[in-house]
C-alpha cells in the first residue's frame, strides 16, 4: 500500500518521528521538554509524538530525571526489542556471529571453526544459532543480519569473487546463494573490509568524514574506499581489492586474480615484514616459519610489535622498510582519490603503532601529490564484525522507524 502524499501531514509526522528516534538513539533517553528542545517541537506536539511511538511499540519509558527542580520528568527511550538484527564475519578459520538489539546492544555471540558439517554455509548458520541461543532468542526474531565475506560479492550476479582461500575455496562462488539457504533469514552481504570500514565512519576514527580510505592489513591486504560518505563498491564489486595492485618492486603478475596474489600484497602483506624480518636476522627464514594468512598475520604482527617498543638499530631499519613498502601501494591511492584521510586498521598495520605510522605518513608525503592524515582505526574490539551489526542496523531502523506507512 503506497504512503501519504508528499508534504501532507501524514508525512510531516513520519519526519518528526524520524527525527525523534533518531535524536534518541544519539542521546538516550530523553524527556518530553529536552526532546521538544532539540526537534524545536512545542511540548504539546512532543508529548504527542512520544505517545504515539508508545503506541507504536518503537518508544518505552527508561525511568525518571533526578537532581533538578521541580518534579521528576518520565524519560522516554528507543524500545530495544523493536527488532533484533544479527551481525556474521565469516573467515577461512572461524566464524563470529553476534546478535543486537535496536539500540545496538550485543545481547549474545558464537564462535565456531569456518571448517565443519556443511561446510562454511552450514558452520555460519551454526554461529548464529548459537548467538540467538545466548540470547534467548530464535531466527524468527531477527529482522535482518550481514555477513562479512573476504573477496568481492557482485550484487548483480549474487557470485562471491577472490575467495579461493575459503574451505571449500572451489565452491567459494556460490557462497551467498548457500548461506541464504542455510539461514533462511533476510539477509546481505558486503566485503569484510568494507564493513570495518562503515565501523570507523559511524563509530571511530573516520566519523565526521565523507571522503576516506581504509587501509587493512592482517591475514590479507585489502582497502575500503568511502567516497562523499558513501561506500564505493565498484562494477563487480571489487573496488579495494589492492592485493592485486602493481607496484615498482615486484615483478607483474598476469592473470592476478587466478594466480591469487599480486604486487602490492607481496610488497606489503605480512607475508613481506616477515621476509624483511629474515632479511634483517630478526626471525629464521620464511620457509621455517608459519604458513597461513592468519598465522603468518600474527608472526608479521609480533615482529612489528617487537621493532615498534625498540624502534632503533636493526628493529629501525625493519620499520622504515616495511613503511616504504605500504606508502608505495598507499601512494597510488591517493594519486587517484585524493581522500581526507587514510584510517590504518587490521593486526599487522597496528602492532607497528605510531612509529610504523609516523614512517609511512612521511614516506607518503614523498611519494603522492597530497598528503592525507593517516590514523589509526579506533573501533579495536572485531571491526567487521562491528560494522556488519552497524550495516544490519541501519536497514533495520530505516524499515522499523518509517511510520508513514503504519
Amino acid at each position: 500500500m503506497a504512503g501519504p502524499a508528499p508534504g501532507t501531514p501524514g508525512v510531516l509526522r513520519a519526519m518528526n518521528d524520524r527525527a525523534a528516534l533518531d535524536l534518541l538513539l544519539a542521546h538516550g533517553p530523553l524527556s518530553r521538554t529536552r526532546l521538544g528542545s532539540l526537534t524545536g517541537l512545542s511540548k504539546p506536539t512532543a508529548s504527542q509524538l512520544l505517545a504515539r511511538l508508545e503506541a507504536a511499540g518503537l518508544v518505552v519509558a527508561a525511568g525518571t530525571s533526578t537532581g533538578r527542580p521541580g518534579p521528576d520528568a518520565r524519560l522516554y527511550g528507543v524500545n530495544p526489542a523493536a527488532a533484533r538484527v544479527a551481525g556474521l564475519d565469516v573467515t577461512p578459520d572461524r566464524i563470529t556471529a553476534a546478535v543486537a538489539d535496536l539500540s545496538g546492544r550485543v545481547v549474545g555471540s558464537s564462535e565456531v571453526p569456518c571448517t565443519g558439517p556443511g561446510g562454511p554455509a552450514g558452520q555460519t548458520a551454526r554461529a548464529l544459532d548459537g548467538a540467538l541461543d545466548a540470547a534467548g532468542l530464535g531466527r524468527g526474531d531477527l529482522r535482518r543480519a550481514v555477513i562479512a565475506l573476504p573477496g568481492s560479492f557482485d550484487r548483480h550476479t549474487g557470485v562471491l569473487r577472490h575467495a579461493g582461500h575459503l574451505p571449500d575455496g572451489r565452491q567459494s562462488a556460490a557462497l551467498p546463494e548457500r548461506l541464504a539457504e542455510a539461514l533462511s533469514v533476510p539477509v546481505g552481504y558486503e566485503n569484510d573490509v568494507n564493513l570495518a570500514a562503515v565501523a570507523e565512519q559511524r563509530l571511530g576514527a573516520a566519523r565526521g568524514h565523507d571522503d576516506f580510505v581504509l587501509l587493512w592489513n592482517g591475514a590479507g591486504l585489502g582497502a575500503a574506499l568511502v567516497l562523499g560518505g558513501r561506500l564505493h563498491r565498484g562494477r563487480t564489486g571489487g573496488a579495494g581489492e589492492v592485493g592485486f595492485l602493481p607496484v615498482p618492486g615486484r615483478p607483474l603478475v598476469r592473470q592476478a586474480a587466478r594466480v591469487g596474489a599480486g604486487g602490492f600484497q607481496d610488497l606489503a602483506g605480512a607475508g613481506a615484514v616477515v621476509a624483511l624480518g629474515a632479511a634483517l636476522g630478526l626471525v629464521p627464514s620464511p620457509a621455517d616459519g608459519p604458513a597461513g594468512g592468519a598465522a603468518q598475520a600474527a608472526a608479521a604482527a609480533a615482529l612489528l610489535r617487537r621493532a615498534a617498543a625498540e624502534p632503533e638499530g636493526v628493529h629501525l631499519r625493519l620499520l622504515r622498510r616495511y613503511a616504504t613498502a605500504l606508502a608505495t601501494g598507499l601512494a597510488a591511492l591517493v594519486a587517484v582519490l585524493d581522500p581526507e584521510l587514510v584510517v590504518l586498521s587490521g593486526a599487522v598495520t597496528d602492532a607497528g603503532g605510531a612509529a610504523l605510522r609516523d614512517l609511512v605518513q612521511a614516506e607518503l608525503a614523498d611519494l603522492a601529490p597530497s598528503a592525507p592524515r593517516l590514523v589509526p582505526g579506533s573501533v579495536r574490539e572485531r571491526p567487521v564484525l562491528r560494522g556488519a551489526l552497524e550495516s544490519a542496523l541501519a536497514t533495520a531502523r530505516d524499515e522499523v522507524f518509517d511510520t508513514s506507512r503504519r
